[in-house]
């Protein structure tokens, strides 16, 4: 037997007692970045998501779109403009964003997903209240706060052996309007809602890192209780902090591990689940 064939069947055993432990677990997965661009990325991440829910493991997944968003936006002569990180979005840009996820991307995925041998189905946030929010702030325009998450819908769809798809526009409580939601928010809240096994959020960067120049200073493990100090050491800052804000609050909600990975490197997820090393850096 030629030295390939022992490493897959060392691959798999290694895989058995994570699938063994995950079996009936839910995991929500933030999907979005390189990994929805990149083609080859994309089959990558989507083969990981129906493996995962072939070996029972109940996966839910949260997308963003923001490059589809900008295009169609260019597209009809508007301007992306961010506030904070955030895209500022007035009603025109809402109605962009409420098509662009809720319809194209969102059934894009579902598709696809489908058509590589899954069982997907898609949801928005206004489904059945899903998410409702609230406005975060005047000067993001529509841009919401979660305030509520009825979880039931998705709860069904895993009953019975969906896998769902949820785009982030959630139901407006204090106007007749929806709301564009961060990704990253909405899956975290979800998960929590879930009481789901794992938060996984999927980047375009390795993880935390002590020297953001260097990969090889990637931390594997944070518990929540050290990333004031990591904050207070400028090792998370920038646009790290938000992400690293939705996980602590993730487990510290009952969510027992949440993981910042990199979406660039072709099955991420299966390797950080399913393996005793990992790639990105998990928070407990």
């Amino acid at each position: 037997m030629s030295y390939s064939h022992i490493d897959r069947a060392t691959v798999l055993a290694e895989a058995l007692p994570y699938i063994q432990k995950y079996n009936g677990k839910t995991v929500v997965v933030k999907y979005g970045g390189n990994a929805m661009i990149s083609e080859e990325l994309r089959q990558a991440v989507i083969s990981d998501i129906i493996l995962l829910h072939l070996v029972g493991i109940r996966v839910v997944v949260v997308h963003g779109g923001g490059p589809e968003i900008n295009d169609m936006l260019k597209k009809i002569g508007k301007e992306s403009h961010f506030v904070h990180g955030l895209r500022y979005t007035d009603a025109e840009t809402m109605d962009i964003v409420q098509q662009v996820l809720c319809g194209k991307v969102n059934k894009d995925l579902v598709a696809t997903l489908n058509r590589m041998g899954g069982r997907a189905i898609g949801l928005c946030g206004m489904d059945s209240g899903l998410l409702q929010a609230e406005q975060l702030d005047e000067k993001y325009g529509l841009v919401g706060n979660i305030t509520k998450v009825n979880p039931d819908i998705v709860a069904d769809c895993l009953i019975n052996h969906y896998i769902p798809v949820v785009s982030t526009v959630a139901q407006g409580i204090d106007a007749d309007t929806a709301y564009n939601i961060n990704a990253d928010t909405a899956a975290a809240k979800l998960a929590i809602a879930l009481g789901a096994e794992k938060l996984v959020l999927l980047t375009d960067v390795r993880g935390l890192l002590r020297d953001p120049r260097d990969d090889a200073t990637l931390i594997h493990v944070v518990h929540v209780s050290e990333v004031p100090g990591l904050i207070k050491d400028n090792i998370i800052s920038g646009g790290m902090i938000p992400k690293v804000d939705c996980c602590v609050e993730a487990v510290r909600s009952g969510v027992r591990r949440a993981h910042i990975l990199d979406g660039r490197i072709p099955h991420s997820i299966l390797i950080e689940m399913l393996s005793d090393e990992g790639v990105g850096t998990m928070l407990l």
